[in-house]
């Protein structure tokens, strides 16, 4: 069933849970993370993100996922993901997404807060949600490796940011980085604490792959409800992939793509239950 990122953000703070975020630029991967919510009963949202236009347009993605989270068992946000353009975060709510992660962290301040309201007052009138961070992670998101370096949010920069943006939920950043870790991330989670206190938000990890359980379950305790979740679900069809092409001679493209999103579906099913504690 098709649902706001607000009413799942809800059912996040309701449950002291994150929810599982995962961006789904293709069937194979769409049908992997609502295939592992189902089985595991909990929400979830699925995201198109704009770097991914290249390879899944949003014209075409986008109503199928809409669809498909209308006709899913679980409640189900369809959501923009680092939408750079407020254009395309339109086009994006024309076509039914339920929730909007505007990325203005590039830019300079005051064009970042005046976009951010652009944004909010758009979503608004079609029911959606608005997501948006400040500062940025070491590496941008569709990066195939991340170097680490020590990138956090100002928690005071924060809740004025928050405040007059009228945001939804918040991405501080804290030491995460997109794409595939080099090296043991230092996250800074007492600052997640810090910002969801002053806040009073929901709070996004970005950059959630590679996380230890331990520091997983640290931030939602303190104050995460969405874990963005995509690298290495990706890596894992790739690798069921290409084990299947060395081990045997492969006709079908169809059957090399349903590997390809079994494994996927696996690790989406472990991210979730540690995402809700299971």
């Amino acid at each position: 069933m098709l649902a706001s990122l607000t009413e799942i953000l809800k059912i996040a703070e309701e449950r002291n849970i994150a929810v599982g975020s995962f961006n789904t630029p293709n069937l194979e991967s769409l049908e992997a993370v609502l295939n592992a919510a189902e089985k595991l009963n909990v929400p979830v949202i699925v995201m198109h993100a704009q770097v991914h236009e290249y390879a899944a347009p949003l014209a075409v993605i986008g109503p199928v996922m809409v669809v498909a989270a209308k006709a899913a068992k679980v409640p189900v946000c369809v959501q923009l993901d680092h939408g750079v353009e407020v254009d395309y975060a339109e086009a994006a709510l024309k076509l039914g997404f339920t929730g909007i992660m505007y990325d203005g962290s590039l830019l300079p301040y005051e064009e970042n807060l005046a976009n951010t309201r652009k944004v909010v007052k758009m979503a608004a009138e079609f029911g959606a949600g608005v997501e948006a961070e400040l500062g940025s992670l070491p590496s941008r998101e569709g990066s195939a490796s991340a170097a680490v370096g020590p990138v956090y949010t100002d928690p005071e920069e924060a809740v004025a940011f928050c405040r007059e943006t009228g945001i939804d939920a918040f991405a501080p950043s804290f030491g995460t980085a997109h794409g595939i870790y080099k090296s043991t991330p230092k996250l800074d989670l007492d600052r997640v604490k810090v910002i969801a206190q002053k806040t009073g938000l929901p709070l996004v990890m970005h950059g959630g792959s590679g996380v230890s359980t331990e520091d997983y379950r640290t931030a939602i305790r303190n104050g995460i409800r969405k874990i963005n979740y995509y690298s290495y679900m990706s890596r894992a069809g790739v690798r069921a992939a290409r084990e299947m092409l060395d081990s045997q001679d492969v006709t079908f493209f169809h059957d090399l793509a349903l590997t390809a999103q079994l494994a996927m579906q696996e690790d989406a099913e472990r991210a979730i239950r540690i995402f809700t504690g299971e």
